[in-house]
Formats: structure tokens, sequence, C-alpha cells
């Protein structure tokens, strides 16, 4: 299940689901302008808006017929023949063999690149003007996480914490 974190200018408010974060806003007076309250993406680092409004009172839509929707997104992939020759002879079809290959790729990656990048876009975000932000990610970059620590030590506490843990894969850690 995706995870969110919710920061107050500098000041870390929440982490949880897409639920547990609209709640959390809910609960909280309004910030004196709406760029104060950030919410990230852990697992991309990328800032989301969420609709707060209330939705109890609006009718449930109509689901539509046929199979559910997967998410399944159609591109053109270009292969040299060899390639198609092998997919083609794949006993569940070339594109679970496709998927298949993806999600073993993914998982050999370990989380290193993309929680690399997942920092990388957080830190952009809201700490893009603070001291020591270039030599911070160029540590992240280098792997070298105890040096971009010491670099974003005057950092405010959940915006270091948040940013260490995504460098590292883990999630949030709060603050």
């Amino acid at each position: 299940m995706p995870t969110y974190t919710a920061f107050l200018q500098d000041m870390w408010l929440a982490t949880g689901s897409r639920g547990e974060i609209v709640a959390a806003i809910r609960a909280m007076p309004d910030p004196s302008r709406a760029n104060d309250l950030l919410v990230f993406d852990d697992a991309t680092g990328r800032q989301v808006d969420f609709d707060l409004r209330d939705t109890a009172e609006e009718p449930e839509a109509a689901r539509p017929r046929g199979r559910p929707s997967l998410g399944v997104v159609a591109r053109e992939v270009t292969l040299l023949p060899r390639h198609w020759d092998w997919l083609a002879e794949q006993p569940e079809g070339a594109s679970a063999a496709l998927r298949r290959l993806v999600e073993e790729a993914r998982k050999r990656d370990d989380g290193g690149r993309a929680g690399k990048d997942a920092a990388f876009r957080f830190m952009t975000a809201i700490a893009g003007d603070r001291a020591n932000f270039e030599e911070a990610t160029r540590a992240l970059y280098a792997g070298d996480i105890d040096r971009m620590a010491a670099l974003m030590a005057e950092w405010p506490v959940g915006i270091r914490n948040h940013a260490l843990s995504l460098a590292v894969g883990s999630g949030a850690i709060g603050g």
C-alpha cells in the first residue's frame, strides 16, 4: 500500500496511507498559505495533491461492466526479431513475460537508485534553498549517507530524517 508524508512548512506532520494523511490534514487548522502544506509520495519522492473535500455525500460512481481495470497501459516496444521469437515461445504470452522480466529487474535494483532519486526529488522540493543542499545531493548519489547526514545537520529534523529514510529506501521515519 502506498504511503505518503505531509509537512507543514518545515515540520513533519504525518506519514501514512492516503486516508490517514487526508484525516490528519483535515484535523488541523487551515495553514495561512496553501503552499505551506506539502505532501510527498514516499515511493517516488514526488509532491502530490489530495482532494480534501468531504466526499461522503457524493454518490458512488456506477461500476463499469466487463473486466476490472488493472491499470494496464499499452505502449509500443521495439525489439529485434530474435527477441520477438523468444517472447512468442513463452507459455504465458509476450506481455506477461515482459511484465515478469521488468518485475525481476525492479527487485534486483534493491531500491538503490529509486531511493536516491526519491530522496533527491523530495530534497529539491522542500530543501532546495537550504545550506549544503548541493553537497548533500552529491553525497546522496555517491552513496555516502554519513556525509549526507552531516551536511544536513542544521536542517529541520523531520526534513533531514525523511530525506535520509528515502535515500536508504526504507520509507518515511518522521521526526
